[in-house]
């Protein structure tokens, strides 16, 4: 999600290859072992595999909405923080049944960490980005796994305190470009006709 909306950002047009992970074409795999998506590869043949290494590499083509530019130090440890800590909490909290040694409610709070520094960042940034005036770098790289969280129990996300959070996240959904990113593609099959994105 977030690397196809830095490319979306770049305007770099790419051919799309939509797989399902439960059936890994093995074009994926002789490109990436890691058998994840996404899965980029460059003209030149390089492969990049981790979605915010697309991101900066995106940017760093095009960045006409200052993405990278408006962004200050606090961006990639707010990242790290997200792809880190956050995250092993979140999927904790999903996927509960799989971790059965603390419940989901242990899980959440521990995740809610993250979520109350993202609502202090927000009401410095009166609730329109988290570290500037518009959303940036760390606003798209993070917002999909919020939006996970938001998913677990949308019942409590809806009532909880977090509520600049709230509507951030809703302000990015609202997006036109959100709603690109989020249209659906037909399953890559060897031999059709290539499809583009965006």
């Amino acid at each position: 999600m977030r690397a196809r909306m830095a490319i979306a950002a770049a305007n770099i047009r790419c051919e799309l290859r939509e797989v399902s992970l439960s059936d890994k074409p093995e074009q994926m795999l002789t490109l990436s072992s890691k058998g994840t998506v996404p899965v980029l590869q460059l003209e030149d043949g390089r492969v990049i595999d981790e979605s915010l290494d697309v991101m900066q590499w995106a940017l760093k083509q095009s960045d006409p909405e200052s993405w990278l530019n408006g962004e200050c130090g606090d961006t990639q440890t707010l990242i790290a923080m997200n792809d880190g800590e956050f995250k092993a909490y979140l999927d904790r909290y999903k996927y509960h049944v799989r971790y059965p040694e603390q419940s989901q409610l242990v899980y959440r709070e521990k995740a809610e960490e993250f979520l109350q520094l993202l609502e202090n960042k927000l009401e410095v940034q009166k609730g329109q980005a988290l570290l500037a005036e518009k959303p940036g770098l760390a606003d798209i790289a993070i917002f999909p796994f919020i939006r996970q969280f938001s998913r677990v129990d949308m019942n409590w996300f809806g009532d909880c305190s977090y509520s600049l959070t709230r509507q951030w996240l809703h302000n990015l959904e609202a997006t036109d470009r959100f709603k690109l990113i989020m249209k659906k593609f037909k399953k890559w099959e060897a031999g059709e006709e290539a499809v583009y994105f965006p």
